[in-house]
């Protein structure tokens, strides 16, 4: 039995995960970890703070939170050598060399998406990428997201532009030489550009359009529910021990 303490477990992310962990026979919901009392606490015990969590009684800390509250709590899990999963993004290179410091002997998972979907959807986009000369993405998310791009699109383009250098491609060229509102091309990282969509309803949708001569490949996933995420957090509770260090994104373990 693999008991976990869900940090963030207030918010519509936290809320999901722990009803996913809820009815696994192999996972046992032993924290909850928020300033606000969850609406439901799965017979697990109700914390303001990591620091009033019996280590002793935690395996494993999933954190969907934010950016200051996971640093928290990837130091906590840091200095007592328990494995933490955070689906957090907004973190800085500085964070990271962090962490490749403080978990050599520890384990530690920082995934943009844990939609299984968003992952192969990434993986068959860097696979095209070493074909196609031209890509644009667009992101489509609901309308309470205050983040734009998404953490997802960012590591998405990151990627893509990686793999085009492997394969030697040259910088895109901007086809755009008048541009009188300025954005309307979206923002670009790493030479690629991103579109952010922000709309009632929707949850996490993204298109990677790629272009060549005379043909066109669209690879898109759409996330309906935010249940959608919750295989890859499990797939992460139950293979972290596998993957000493830091584990950047969820791509390694599939």
């Amino acid at each position: 039995m693999t008991r976990v303490a869900v940090v963030g477990a207030a918010g519509r992310m936290g809320q999901m995960i722990s009803s996913a962990l809820a009815g696994e026979e192999d996972i046992q919901v032993a924290a909850l970890v928020d300033v606000r009392v969850p609406d439901q606490l799965f017979g697990a015990h109700h914390v303001t703070s990591l620091d009033d969590v019996d280590e002793g009684t935690v395996d494993v800390v999933v954190d969907f939170s934010t950016v200051d509250t996971a640093r928290e709590t990837i130091a906590w899990a840091a200095a007592r050598d328990i494995p933490v999963i955070v689906g957090t993004t907004g973190f800085t290179d500085a964070d990271i060399a962090q962490w490749q410091r403080d978990f050599v002997n520890g384990h530690l998972l920082v995934a943009a998406n844990f939609a299984l979907g968003a992952v192969l959807a990434q993986r068959f986009a860097v696979e095209a990428a070493r074909y196609f000369p031209r890509v644009e993405i667009i992101e489509y998310h609901h309308d309470r997201k205050v983040d734009a791009p998404s953490g997802t699109a960012i590591d998405t383009a990151t990627r893509i532009a990686n793999a085009r250098k492997s394969a030697s491609h040259p910088p895109m060229c901007e086809p755009t030489t008048r541009e009188p509102h300025e954005g309307s091309r979206g923002a670009e990282i790493d030479g690629i550009r991103i579109h952010a969509v922000r709309m009632p309803a929707m949850t996490a949708h993204q298109e990677v359009i790629f272009g060549g001569v005379g043909e066109g490949l669209t690879i898109r996933h759409d996330a309906y529910d935010r249940s959608s995420f919750a295989a890859g957090v499990l797939l992460a509770i139950r293979n972290i021990h596998r993957f000493p260090g830091l584990t950047v994104g969820l791509d390694p373990l599939l």
